[in-house]
């Protein structure tokens, strides 16, 4: 999913504590919904990292929202006898929608991804790239996708790792040369090594590789170890921030 249009749209993420996904949950109705933390508290379940990380200002992600409403009015005249609140409700409603879309492409991109590093779907171009940029940066490796866990107090899902490595995929429309990394990253790839971290696991190298949504180009950028420790100091605290503010108590 895109990096931006994820941090836009995604729901409140939960893990239970053997590790798997407890995305939704079947409501008193039959139904299925996305599960509260009201949820959380009754079945003691764990937030996800991208949750814990969302407690905190995004420059990256503000920026792209004030260019989505900018490019909405841009687009959008005002009707004739219509008022700036309605007006407003519109630029509203098509910037949402373009972030919709963005993140519709980013899950695409993301499968088509995955599936090639399990081997589930044919050759496809998203895969080949990627899998080609990362035998560049990190020589034959044995690629686990989409692992998920649950540490004690936080939970999440790992887009690829090795034994040496540790790789999270974002998809962007920018010129893949431009790209940078952003503090989130670091925190994100931080929690997440640690938590799968195995006894006496030095670390894994960590980095993001990201995929333009149009030619498909693919580009690791590395993370500094430095970087990623800070990452993991802001992650603590905003861990500590997270339960206080919600009064979710870890087991």
């Amino acid at each position: 999913m895109s990096e931006i249009a994820e941090r836009a749209s995604e729901q409140g993420h939960w893990y239970r504590r053997d590790g798997s996904p407890a995305y939704t949950i079947i409501g008193k109705n039959g139904a299925e919904r996305p599960t509260t933390l009201r949820d959380a508290r009754k079945e003691g379940l764990v937030p996800s990292v991208t949750t814990i990380i969302r407690c905190a200002a995004a420059p990256g992600l503000t920026n792209w929202m004030i260019d989505q409403a900018i490019l909405a009015a841009l687009t959008l005249p005002k009707l004739d006898g219509e008022d700036e609140t309605a007006y407003l409700s519109r630029i509203k409603a098509d910037s949402k929608e373009q972030a919709r879309k963005a993140a519709e492409r980013g899950t695409f991109i993301h499968a088509q991804v995955q599936g090639g590093f399990e081997g589930k779907v044919f050759e496809n171009l998203y895969y080949t790239k990627a899998a080609l940029e990362l035998q560049n940066q990190c020589g034959p490796q044995e690629w686990i996708c989409e692992k998920s866990f649950a540490a004690r107090r936080y939970g999440g899902k790992v887009d690829l790792h090795s034994d040496e490595y540790l790789i999270d995929v974002k998809t962007t429309d920018k010129d893949i040369a431009t790209v940078k990394t952003w503090d989130e990253h670091a925190m994100q790839c931080a929690a997440y090594d640690a938590g799968i971290h195995e006894p006496n696991h030095p670390g894994r190298k960590s980095g993001i590789l990201y995929i333009n949504s149009i030619t498909a180009e693919s580009r690791v950028i590395w993370i500094p170890d430095e970087e990623i420790s800070k990452g993991w100091e802001c992650f603590l605290a905003l861990l500590d921030f997270y339960y206080a503010k919600t009064g979710l108590e870890a087991t």
